[in-house]
């Protein structure tokens, strides 16, 4: 095992970690077990300025996506903060240069949500063109009159073009499932995958966002927030789908343009939307909750118990490996970053 440092040296022999959220009862329980743990029952999202306070008095900081930790808030951090142990994949909400220059490493918990997030992707890529949003408000509203042979039509799935954006491991998951549902699978991504990973998903790579965006019947979105993907779907974009297209989003909100889309969405020029993610959540636009069919999820992409105490276990270890001294096995590289 290569040694990154030497093992940071604690006063009162345990470090003090800060969990900034409530986590799964057994993750919180082993922290507390293995460190002088500081925990948040009430799990009410802390301000700034305890995030701060909280940095000046840790060993660890524990944040999960929610926490915007800045380049400003890191500069006020104490000395003894080694180790920001982030809970979940996205590092898009610390400055990692920030935390480079103040030697403190950063870690994340990937992998674990893969299949969590693919499934409520493949979700929306079913419920949306079978309009289930819809017909399950109807039947609560106690409007539904009993079956028709003309009610509430909505679009198959097989024979349909599904394009994926971002062919990481998340967009790979959908592309493994969608080929079970006849879809025909197509994806954009910045590197071409291996023939025979596109052989296995059934994939065609299309080089062009734009040729996809144009191409798919659903649009679905797995690739992180970078400054190049914030707006990724415009409204020029938007306007190059098909009518009747519909889009899936269970990555980051900042990735669509919310105004093109639901102008878009009460024009009648796209089907519907698929959406587990928003640009300022928990604040969802009244004009996605007023189209019928816009499938609003409240980011549950990742909300299994499995899922949540996996990623609490990684966040345990990667705080072991760095008390030891050794390199956490999911240290964010900012090399790495684009």
């Amino acid at each position: 095992m290569a040694m990154s440092h030497n093992a940071p040296h604690f006063p009162s022999g345990k470090p003090k970690v800060v969990v900034t959220r409530h986590l799964m009862p057994s993750v919180e329980a082993r922290m507390s077990e293995l460190y002088d743990t500081v925990l948040n029952p009430t799990d009410a999202p802390m301000s700034e300025d305890a995030l701060v306070a909280a940095m000046q008095d840790c060993d660890v900081l524990v944040p999960t996506v929610t926490d915007q930790i800045t380049g400003a808030m890191i500069e006020q951090a104490g000395d003894r903060l080694g180790l920001i142990a982030s809970f979940g994949a996205g590092t898009e909400h610390i400055d990692l240069a920030a935390a480079a220059a103040r030697k403190i490493l950063v870690t994340n918990t990937p992998g674990v949500f893969t299949d969590d997030t693919a499934d409520i992707a493949m979700a929306a890529i079913i419920g949306v063109p079978r309009r289930i949003r819809e017909g399950t408000q109807l039947v609560r509203r106690g409007e539904w009159t009993g079956w028709a042979p003309s009610g509430l039509l909505g679009r198959k799935l097989g024979g349909k073009v599904l394009g994926i954006v971002g062919m990481g491991r998340i967009g790979q998951a959908v592309a493994h499932r969608a080929r079970a549902f006849g879809l025909n699978v197509a994806y954009t991504n910045r590197k071409q995958l291996p023939e025979a990973v596109e052989s296995m998903l059934g994939a065609r790579f299309v080089p062009e966002i734009n040729d996809l965006v144009a191409e798919a019947d659903i649009l679905t979105l797995h690739c992180p927030l970078t400054p190049e993907t914030r707006g990724l779907m415009d409204a020029r974009r938007i306007g190059m789908m098909k009518e009747g297209a519909s889009i899936i989003n269970t990555a980051r909100g900042e990735l669509i343009d919310q105004d093109a889309l639901i102008d878009a969405l009460h024009r009648g020029a796209l089907a519907g939307a698929g959406l587990d993610v928003y640009p300022n959540e928990p604040e969802v636009a009244q004009g996605l909750l007023d189209h019928p069919n816009v499938m609003t999820l409240p980011h549950i992409g990742s909300a299994t118990a499995e899922g949540r105490e996996a990623s609490g276990e990684k966040v345990i270890a990667n705080i072991r490996f760095w008390t030891d001294g050794h390199r956490p096995p999911d240290q964010v590289l900012t090399a790495l970053i684009h």
